[in-house]
């Protein structure tokens, strides 16, 4: 046995210990090329997304800002007549649109959003409503609210 270990108390015993050395430090960089690749591709995908949303959302403002219009406009056919004709002219072509009157702009109407309530239904009262008193019973907006977020716009 040891005679310079002898006296030492166990505070004493405990100072004499060298410390562990420190491990490396882990790096947070990818090992192999191909978390690279992924993250880069990940990264691609990522930026064609928000493109393509801002692009959706640029596209489909007109349908948020007549569905806005019609939450303040009361249930008049005249009202909701121009509504309809000012969201049409915004998302199809003027050349298509302004032109159409009576049974041209409800089966138009018809048309474009796959239904028959326009020309069959409650619609007809949007072509009567500058000629003759608000005298409907039946209400329009729920119509128009439909036609405005279900209508299909034809791609350029």
């Amino acid at each position: 046995m040891n005679s310079d270990w002898t006296g030492l108390n166990l505070a004493d015993l405990v100072d004499l210990l060298e410390p562990l050395p420190e491990p490396e430090p882990v790096s947070m960089a990818p090992q192999t090329a191909g978390w690279i690749w992924l993250g880069l591709a990940l990264l691609a995908i990522s930026g064609l997304v928000v493109r393509w949303v801002r692009i959706w959302r640029r596209k489909t403002a007109y349908r948020r800002q007549a569905l806005a219009e019609l939450a303040r406009c009361p249930d008049e056919a005249s009202r909701l007549a121009g509504l309809l004709r000012r969201t049409a002219l915004s998302a199809y072509p003027r050349a298509e649109v302004a032109s159409l009157h009576g049974a041209e702009w409800l089966a138009f109407l018809d048309r474009a959003y796959g239904g028959s309530a326009f020309s069959e239904g409650p619609g007809w009262h949007l072509i009567a409503a500058p000629y003759r008193p608000e005298t409907t019973q039946e209400p329009l907006k729920p119509l128009v609210r439909t036609w405005i977020k279900m209508h299909r716009v034809a791609s350029p």
